[in-house]
């Protein structure tokens, strides 16, 4: 009960600034790993050995060396890729790895819970929040990558707020090991004034907790001007379709960015078309991105910004754990709605009458893959 108080309470004094594709935020969370001083705790469901991670590897051990006491919690399937010899390479290093819900053949359908949070916390002061992973997917400076990395956003956050992500991570690492990790230290100073921008942290942790999902309904529903939504795998709920469609009813303006044809999840495009034509004709806006693969996951309604992990789909809300931060203040909201604005540019805008006249086989092939995909969100 306490956490779900501390995920409602919003937070004034915080600083936060929105830091665009792999190439902005991965230097800059590298600059603040080498910058701790007493703790660094990052929280990753995708990690995979590579060029990006060697770097991570290389600032961490060389913060442990120092005496930074670091702690990463890894998701066990999304680190799959993580090999051996770097897990020896951190654990020469004295940095503490633990992987969240190992698979295991004996726990059934429970294997398909999976910490989905991306976050960093660097001496419980600053903090990192959003939807990267640690792979050289996001980069576009490495040899040998193609010139598409993907499209993703994080947030470096100071101010009071960093007190809550980082007792969120805690909370998960003091279930996850026996190496209990204190709450607080007496030297941090989480509650510093940093700036103007009034934040909370919200979660989701399955079916009992879904406040990522109902705050955007919340705000979906009293919307007066815009509610513009950017995620990956569009799969949303009734409640949700409903609430945008009811929105765009009442005039306003209803933007999706959603992945175009680059894509590593290619059922979920086909599967999420289902729900165009009923969003469309009630004046929703669906644009699909083009020139990259589309990882980022926001929402700007209003002027308030939900920014995280969360894709607001049908298998984030029932199996992961999921973190957001919400944001009010004018100049962030500022930045959000260019980033989204360029994006539109970069889209293909889907319109009413012309999905209305796409072939008999696209048809066929999305009603297969809505099927297929509801079929799988039964799975108990």
């Amino acid at each position: 009960m306490g956490q779900m108080r501390r995920n409602l309470k919003w937070h004034s004094g915080n600083r936060v600034e929105l830091l665009i594709d792999g190439d902005s935020f991965f230097p800059a969370m590298l600059s603040a790993i080498e910058s701790a001083r007493e703790t660094l705790l990052l929280e990753i469901y995708l990690a995979a050995s590579g060029a990006v991670m060697d770097r991570f590897i290389a600032a961490l051990c060389a913060s442990a060396e120092r005496g930074v006491r670091v702690c990463l919690l890894f998701d066990h399937f999304g680190a799959r890729d993580l090999r051996q010899s770097d897990r020896q390479r951190l654990s020469r290093a004295g940095v503490s790895l633990v992987l969240y819900n190992p698979i295991a053949f004996n726990k059934w359908f429970a294997n398909f819970s999976r910490d989905h949070r991306k976050m960093l916390v660097i001496d419980q002061r600053l903090a990192f929040i959003g939807g990267t992973g640690l792979t050289d997917s996001y980069r576009s400076d490495l040899p040998g990558r193609p010139d598409t990395p993907w499209h993703e956003v994080m947030c470096r956050v100071e101010g009071p707020v960093v007190g809550d992500i980082a007792r969120l991570f805690t909370q998960l690492w003091n279930r996850s090991c026996l190496d209990s990790l204190p709450l607080l230290n007496g030297r941090s100073q989480p509650g510093r004034v940093a700036g103007d921008a009034l934040v909370r942290l919200l979660t989701s942790e399955g079916p009992r907790n879904q406040r990522i999902e109902r705050s955007i309904l919340s705000m979906t529903h009293n919307a007066r001007q815009r509610v513009w939504i950017c995620t990956a795998y569009f799969l949303p709920s009734f409640a949700l379709r409903l609430a945008l469609r009811r929105a765009a009813r009442r005039g306003v303006d209803v933007r999706l960015v959603v992945s175009g044809p680059l894509t590593d999840h290619l059922w979920i495009h086909h599967a999420s078309k289902r729900y165009y034509r009923r969003l469309l004709n009630a004046g929703v806006h669906i644009y699909e991105y083009q020139p990259r693969m589309l990882h980022a996951k926001l929402a700007l309604i209003d002027d308030q910004v939900s920014i995280g992990s969360c894709n607001l789909d049908h298998w984030n809300l029932r199996w992961n754990l999921e973190a957001n931060i919400e944001v009010r203040e004018p100049l962030f909201s500022a930045e959000v709605e260019q980033m989204l604005l360029n994006d539109f540019v970069q889209s293909q805008e889907i319109t009413a009458a012309e999905w209305a006249q796409r072939p008999w086989h696209r048809k066929i092939k999305e009603l297969v893959w809505a099927l297929i995909s509801q079929w799988i969100l039964r799975i108990r």
